[in-house]
């Protein structure tokens, strides 16, 4: 096999590679004077099955674009197969109509990817898992459920917790983690009275005297997260943990958690971290690099993916 690493978050595909034992494949990928994106593979991959790593992450239309053009110049290379390796899927929110006239994205990215020339998708923890539908093609979507499950234990050994979902939709991620970790759940039921009057964090279950360890998929602004934290130290938790799959962090987000009463945020490395991201003193990193060069290996084997969900 070879692995090509695009440009949005190179040390994990180099992690990978390594994890593999394997060297990067030599590529050039470079803009032109108007910022177009041209790529060239500087090795001979005719007939080879190649993994292109690139999250779709912040620039979110630039990454998308050179990880579009580097499938179609692996498709004209004659790779026997091609797969996109994405450890973080943009688009993502944009599953569903959320009004009149607006686009389903997600649907449409996934059929760029494919129209580019992939065969399958390698992915982690997709905002919403019926987004494996949008492709025509096989989709292997990961979960770093496994991987916060041992980092939980390890760290808060001895401590009574309780798992949180911080909002409605993430109950069904919540539930599974709270059943891996064999604790109670508690759901955070965040509404709206009305128009111009804040939201209003209702808390379902007992936090009290409880550690709280919030999961999510996606930390963006933080708000959500921060607020959840407010309310379960109001409701009585002794302390509060999230861990995210997904570190988007815009804007003041680095610096919102960092107020917050969050004693501890953990997210993977899918998006390359921020200089904001690696001095926060309450974030933390762990790599998703072995999980990700085992399903690799895994599906250029022709084997079972499923047993890494365990």
């Amino acid at each position: 096999m070879k692995i090509v690493a695009c440009n949005s978050n190179r040390p994990l595909a180099e992690a990978v590679a390594a994890a593999l034992g394997l060297p990067l494949t030599s590529a050039s990928i470079r803009r032109f004077a108007d910022m177009e994106v041209f790529v060239e593979i500087n090795e001979n991959v005719r007939g080879e099955d190649v993994f292109v790593v690139q999250s779709t992450s912040y620039p979110a239309n630039d990454n998308l674009m050179e990880l579009l053009i580097t499938l179609d110049a692996l498709r004209r290379a004659s790779a026997r197969r091609v797969t996109a390796v994405i450890p973080y899927f943009g688009y993502a929110r944009q599953d569903r109509k959320s009004g009149s006239r607006t686009p389903i994205s997600a649907k449409l990215v996934a059929n760029l990817i494919t129209a580019a020339g992939a065969h399958r998708v390698l992915t982690m923890d997709l905002h919403a898992a019926q987004i494996q539908g949008f492709f025509d093609i096989p989709v292997d979507n990961l979960f770093a459920a496994p991987l916060f499950t041992r980092d939980i234990q390890e760290r808060y050994r001895g401590r009574e917790l309780m798992v949180v979902s911080p909002d409605v939709g993430g109950v069904v991620r919540a539930r599974a983690l709270a059943a891996r970790l064999h604790t109670d759940l508690a759901i955070i039921d965040k509404r709206r009275p009305r128009a111009g009057v804040s939201e209003v964090m209702n808390v379902i279950g007992e936090v009290d005297g409880r550690h709280c360890i919030l999961i999510d998929d996606i930390v963006d602004s933080g708000g959500t997260l921060c607020n959840a934290a407010e309310a379960l130290i109001k409701n009585g938790a002794n302390g509060v943990s999230v861990y995210v799959t997904h570190g988007v962090f815009s804007g003041g987000a680095v610096a919102r958690v960092g107020a917050s009463p969050i004693e501890n945020m953990t997210v993977t490395d899918s998006i390359l971290a921020t200089e904001a991201v690696r001095i926060s003193s309450n974030i933390r990193q762990i790599t998703i690099a072995p999980l990700m060069a085992e399903a690799v290996r895994r599906i250029s084997d022709e084997s079972s993916v499923s047993s890494l969900f365990n």
